[in-house]
């Protein structure tokens, strides 16, 4: 791709890597710059097998889209949504049914940008620049909630995107607001980073991290289900992306034991 993209806003910095950028590069996505390339060499070094990580974080999201269909609900926000790539929420949500209702939220201004492209002939689908750690921002966007009926279930997905809040920050509590305008019925998608299985590895993928714009603050397993204390967790539980209710076993790949991300479905009975 040719680096800057000519509809990429005037204020991005190029030069200091993302993210966002960085998942789009792992997944195969054109929408990053040299130096988000050059981030990715690094974290790739530090973490083997980086690119299937990432695919089945990816593939997560997607079955988690799924069963939240089956359960009923319409109506999703996707918090820290990252740059679009194949297999968008939207793309599988409305695949089911057309009428489906999305609200993409991301900090990242290539992200939203690229959105605003692909949604802007999609009335069902919108997305909004925001910081999951500003719930008040989402909430009351405008948007939000021209596009997203409060008082019927809603699936709140958090995919890969709560490790970038630091541990001293009140992450629960984050939840825990948005979790109070979700109608009973309500489910939680999350998924999250964790240096229990492979600590230097996390230790090292930390380090190269701490250069972007975008630090990685890992979590325990533990810690990690402290998120869902007010949900009620579907099975099977807590469990690596890749054991995350796989459909078949070619989905996995051939090395089935990346647990480096944890992932989690919570139901709010209410």
């Amino acid at each position: 791709m040719t680096d800057p993209l000519n509809w990429v806003p005037e204020d991005v910095d190029v030069d200091t890597p993302s993210a966002a950028r960085l998942y789009d590069y792992l997944l195969d996505g054109s929408y990053n710059f040299e130096a988000d390339r050059a981030l990715a060499a690094r974290f790739m070094a530090a973490l083997p097998g980086s690119r299937d990580v990432a695919r089945l974080n990816r593939a997560f999201l997607r079955r988690a889209v799924l069963f939240l269909l089956e359960a009923g609900v319409r109506q999703f926000l996707d918090i820290g949504s990252g740059i679009p790539t194949a297999g968008n929420v939207h793309e599988v949500a409305q695949h089911v049914d057309p009428a489906a209702r999305v609200v993409y939220v991301d900090n990242e201004p290539v992200a939203v940008a690229h959105s605003q492209l692909i949604l802007e002939d999609n009335p069902n689908a919108t997305v909004i620049k925001a910081d999951l750690t500003e719930p008040e921002s989402i909430l009351h966007a405008e948007p939000t909630r021209q596009l997203l009926d409060f008082s019927r279930p809603i699936g709140l997905l958090m995919v890969g995107v709560f490790h970038f809040v630091p541990l001293e920050a009140d992450a629960a509590g984050f939840v825990r607001r948005y979790r109070e305008v979700l109608a009973p019925g309500s489910y939680l998608a999350m998924s999250h980073f964790t240096a229990d299985s492979k600590p230097a590895e996390m230790a090292s993928m930390v380090e190269v991290m701490r250069h972007s714009a975008n630090p990685i603050h890992p979590r325990s397993r533990a810690q990690f289900a402290e998120l869902f204390a007010d949900f009620e967790l579907v099975e099977p539980g807590i469990v690596p992306t890749a054991l995350w209710r796989p459909e078949a076993p070619e989905e996995l790949g051939p090395d089935v034991a990346h647990d480096e991300i944890l992932a989690g479905v919570g139901r709010w009975t209410g």
